[in-house]
Order: structure tokens, then C-alpha cells, then sequence
């Protein structure tokens, strides 16, 4: 009887020591993994670190922010109009269309560079806003630019002939595709910073401006809905259009920590590709000099502490063809506001 109690002592004190034994080794493997993804995001916040601060910049007139994080939230407004101008059968008209207006809200976090964020379109979720739009931008000190693609049918507007109201443009008569790319390089990108005022990621601390040399695309693809409107000819129009030229921007850093900037970059058309049809029947659209596309940018940006804020616009037109024959003119436009903290 009393032989009983004691094997079952010793079966219950070697299970428990097993037990411990395996738990030592569970939380040594636990820690050793835990260790070894510490040591991993040390490694890459260091390698992120020194390629944050390896920058060849003049850092008595730019510098990058001494914080790691970076927390914005953002509220974007863009547009777009085209209008037409030209002759038909000895007719003087004139078109003006313009698109609804898009409003999105988005936030967005920076870690040493590394931006992660996204956006929502109000009136797209509630079924207001059928178009679609995308636009990505990447400034540089040195190089830098902007794709900007849109698809819609909002498009709005009025006819004119010979100085005569005739009637209006309604809403789904025009299907536009657009695609608008520029892009810049900065002679003096080590005293001109384009982030500084845009994404924020430099400081300007005292005002420089620079020369740039740039290049534009802008291409495009309308046509209209005719049974939606009397008495209208079929229309389909494909342009390719490509610029070079060069511009001048400058950062004015104002007092208690204003910073304002405006730059513009004017390129000439060098390349067209042209293709009308009204009816069917392929039209001709010849050159006109100058024709252009030009890259318009403000902002202005105060800080404060660790916070900022500030608004910023970019404005993109181009014009083709001539008014004997056919003129046409685009216009593309995005404000952007935004507040933001450093941390």
C-alpha cells in the first residue's frame, strides 16, 4: 500500500520535469526569435537611416527633418475642362466642356522615406461618382514628376456658333480618356528642394530657386454620344502629343517658418500624333507653333513645433492644333491641403 503512492510520486516528478524542461526550451527558442527580429529591424532601421541622411545637399539651405515618423492627412480637390475652337463648312464654333469636380480625403504615414497611405472618394462610395482617376507623383531634389490618368463622363458644357448660343453639352455625351506625364530635373538641387514644399520630407531653411529641364506627354481619346443630342456629327479624336523645354521654380522661406513656393515649366510640342473623324471621314489637324504643354505648380507651407500645414496646386495645360481648323485646349487642375506631424 504504501509502495503504491511513491512510483506514483516518481512518474509525477519526472513528468513535471520533462514538462520544464520543454518549456525551458520553448521560451529560449521564443526569445531567441524575438531576439533575432529585433536585431533584424535594427539592422533596417539603421540601413534606412543612413540612406535617409545620405543626401548630397547643401545643408545650409535644405536639410531633412531629425524625426522619424511622419503623420498627415490630406484633403484633394481636382478638375479638368477642354474647349474647342475652330471652322467647320465655314462655320466659326466654339466648345467648352468641364468635368465634375472630385473630392477625396486620404491619410498617410512616412517612416525615414517610406510612405505608406490611402484615400476614399466621398461621392464615389455613395454612388455619385462613376469616373475613374489616378494620379501618382514622386518629387525629388533632382529628378521628379507626375502621372496623372483619367476616364469620365461627366463631362458638361455648351455649343457656340458664329458667336450664337446653339445649345448645351449634357452630362454622359462626351467619354474622355486622358493621360498627362511630366517630369523634371533640377539644375540646383542641392539649395532647391520641390519636397519641401509637396511632401515635406526636406526643410528648406533659407530661400534658393533653380532651373529645370523637363519633358511632357499628354495624351488623349474623346469622342461623343450622339443620339444624345440633335442634329450632331460624330466625332472621335486621338492625340499623342510630346514636349521639351525648360522652367524656372523658386522657395521664398518668409518669416516664422512661412515657406512659399511657384514654378513653371513651359515645353514645346516636338512630336504629334493626330487622328480626327467626324462621320467616319478622316480629318486633317496640322501643327500651329508654338504649341505646348505646360506644368504649373504654388504652395505654401507653415510649421510650427513638430506640426505643419500648408496647401499645395498643381496646374497642367496644353494647347494644339490651330483656330482655322481646329484648336484645342486642355486644362488639368488638383489643390491639395493637408496637415501633418512629425514624430
Amino acid at each position: 500500500m504504501i509502495g503504491i503512492p511513491k512510483k506514483h510520486n516518481a512518474l509525477h516528478d519526472m513528468m513535471c520535469f520533462l514538462f520544464f524542461i520543454v518549456l525551458g526550451n520553448l521560451s529560449t527558442n521564443a526569445q531567441s526569435d524575438t531576439s533575432r527580429v529585433y536585431r533584424n529591424l535594427v539592422l533596417m532601421d539603421s540601413i534606412l537611416t543612413e540612406k535617409y541622411n545620405n543626401v548630397n545637399i547643401d545643408t545650409n539651405y535644405i536639410q531633412r527633418p531629425s524625426e522619424r515618423f511622419t503623420l498627415k492627412a490630406r484633403v484633394n480637390i481636382s478638375g479638368a475642362s477642354i474647349e474647342t475652337l475652330g471652322q467647320l463648312s465655314g462655320d466659326i464654333f466654339h466648345t467648352k466642356a468641364e468635368a465634375d469636380i472630385k473630392n477625396t480625403l486620404s491619410i498617410a504615414a512616412t517612416y525615414r522615406g517610406i510612405t505608406l497611405g490611402a484615400a476614399i472618394n466621398p461621392a464615389l462610395i455613395a454612388g455619385r461618382y462613376k469616373d475613374y482617376e489616378l494620379n501618382i507623383n514622386s518629387y525629388g531634389n533632382r529628378f521628379g514628376g507626375e502621372v496623372i490618368y483619367q476616364r469620365a463622363k461627366n463631362f458638361k458644357g455648351y455649343i457656340e456658333m458664329n458667336d450664337s448660343y446653339i445649345t448645351d453639352l449634357p452630362n454622359d455625351i462626351l467619354t474622355v480618356q486622358t493621360l498627362n506625364l511630366n517630369g523634371y530635373y533640377v539644375l540646383n538641387y542641392k539649395r532647391f528642394s520641390y519636397p519641401a514644399a509637396f511632401t515635406q520630407s526636406y526643410i528648406q531653411r533659407k530661400s534658393a530657386g533653380s532651373v529645370m529641364i523637363g519633358a511632357s506627354l499628354h495624351a488623349q481619346d474623346i469622342k461623343n454620344v450622339t443620339e444624345k443630342l440633335d442634329n450632331t456629327l460624330a466625332i472621335h479624336l486621338k492625340t499623342v502629343n510630346v514636349g521639351i523645354g525648360c522652367g524656372y521654380g523658386y522657395n521664398f522661406v518668409l518669416r516664422h517658418n512661412w515657406l512659399l513656393h511657384i514654378s513653371s515649366l513651359p515645353t514645346f510640342i516636338v512630336y504629334g500624333y493626330r487622328r480626327m473623324y467626324i462621320d467616319n471621314e478622316r480629318q486633317t489637324m496640322d501643327y500651329s507653333f508654338p504649341e505646348v504643354i505646360i506644368t504649373a505648380r504654388g504652395a505654401v507651407v507653415h510649421s510650427w513645433k513638430k506640426y505643419f500645414m500648408g496647401a499645395t496646386i498643381v496646374y497642367n495645360y496644353s494647347k494644339t492644333g490651330q483656330q482655322e481648323r481646329l484648336e484645342i485646349n486642355n486644362t488639368k487642375w488638383r489643390i491639395r491641403t493637408f496637415l501633418g506631424i512629425r514624430l
